[in-house]
């Protein structure tokens, strides 16, 4: 092997409240819908660590190594809360740190049959990706890995120079993703063992890797035949991690060393497509995919007519002719769009994923009801 791309998401939903109407309905309003106080509570438990793991990002940077960086606009918009989270992404060398743009509400619009909403909103994602870090993105990831033709195009028209991808079972036939491959837009696709070798496994002390240490996991890499491994691993993983294992911190710093020693280079997202000659990929002309199968985002029936309805509510926003009420209706139902929002419908626990549903639901028609009303 001779290069590693790692990426990080750093992403936090904002968590729907248990909302059951009443009689009469009231006003739309962010505070209605989503439960503000767990969120900040979800927030402030992970801000302290994101500033710690930067922290040991900016020691692993010393040592050579390059991450490229998948920060949500969600999560940006809760980092009001601790401004400092902010100061410590920028702290990160720009040379060695890039940031990957995404749908600014970590949204399932990809899906929607028309790419406006689409487009939209990867557009605010790259305007506050410059706004607040003055870099302009040129790796693109899709909400949950997503892989969706026609999202290239659009993405193509847009400047981007990298896209990354679940390299799933379907798209891989069986094979490990080792490649830069030839799409719309040169593509890399994650390495699903070794990616969740550090986002799950690391600290299960039942493992048989356990425990993982830098040298061992580059040995693994060093060992394989191919021009690069890509590593898409959850932030808030990482601090899972953290309350269990703090070893995670000594191996981040470690790991740029290792790969050294074994002749492996660490790239940055968009380094990787320059670097390497494309491989063809058959699938790619014919399959779509997202992390852990499409059947986790519309496996059941409550998740195919949640798409439908908030297609459904997209156009009739369309139709809204008072900008001061609009405004905040729209930026509801872009945060419905958020992708938790389908993967908590489709739990393994069967009454907790219809409860889910039956709750998203109801937020819905009460959104229509409340553009109904606006129309008349």
């Amino acid at each position: 092997m001779k290069a590693v791309c790692i990426c990080f998401e750093v992403h936090l939903p904002l968590p729907l409240r248990w909302y059951w109407p009443r009689e009469g309905y009231g006003e739309v309003h962010m505070e209605k819908y989503f439960d503000m106080e767990k969120a900040f509570h979800n927030f402030t438990k992970l801000a302290e660590n994101v500033e710690t793991l930067n922290d040991t990002l900016a020691e692993s940077i010393n040592n050579g190594g390059k991450y490229t960086l998948d920060v949500s606009g969600v999560f940006l918009e809760q980092c009001k809360w601790a401004p400092e989270v902010i100061e410590s992404f920028r702290k990160l060398d720009k040379k060695k740190v890039s940031f990957a743009a995404s749908p600014y509400y970590h949204s399932v619009c990809s899906m929607f049959p028309d790419m406006k909403e689409f487009k939209e909103q990867v557009e605010m994602d790259v305007n506050i990706i410059r706004e607040i870090f003055g870099r302009e993105a040129k790796t693109f990831v899709n909400t949950e890995l997503l892989f969706e033709k026609k999202a290239l195009k659009v993405l193509k028209g847009m400047g981007f120079k990298c896209f990354i991808s679940e390299g799933s079972h379907n798209i891989m036939n069986g094979y490990d993703p080792m490649h830069v491959y030839n799409n719309d837009i040169p593509t890399l696709l994650r390495h699903i063992k070794l990616s969740e070798d550090l986002e799950i496994k690391f600290s299960d002390m039942a493992w048989s890797g356990y425990p993982l240490i830098a040298d061992k996991f580059a040995s693994w890499i060093a060992s394989m035949e191919g021009d690069v491994i890509t590593l898409y691993i959850k932030y808030d993983a990482i601090n899972t991690h953290l309350q269990n294992n703090k070893e995670i911190l000594k191996f981040l710093k470690e790991i740029p060393l290792s790969f050294k020693k074994h002749g492996i280079k660490m790239v940055l997202a968009e380094e990787a497509v320059e670097m390497f000659e494309k491989t063809e990929l058959s699938s790619l002309d014919s399959k779509i995919t997202a992390r852990y199968g499409m059947h986790n985002l519309l496996g059941n029936h409550a998740q195919h007519l949640f798409m439908h309805e908030l297609v459904d509510i997209g156009e009739k926003l369309k139709t809204i002719k008072y900008p001061e009420n609009k405004k905040e209706i729209k930026r509801i139902y872009r945060y419905l769009q958020q992708s938790e929002n389908f993967l908590e419908m489709n739990s393994e626990e069967r009454r907790l994923g219809y409860e889910r549903a039956v709750n998203t639901l109801s937020i819905l028609s009460d959104i229509e009801r409340a553009i109904l009303e606006v129309e008349k």
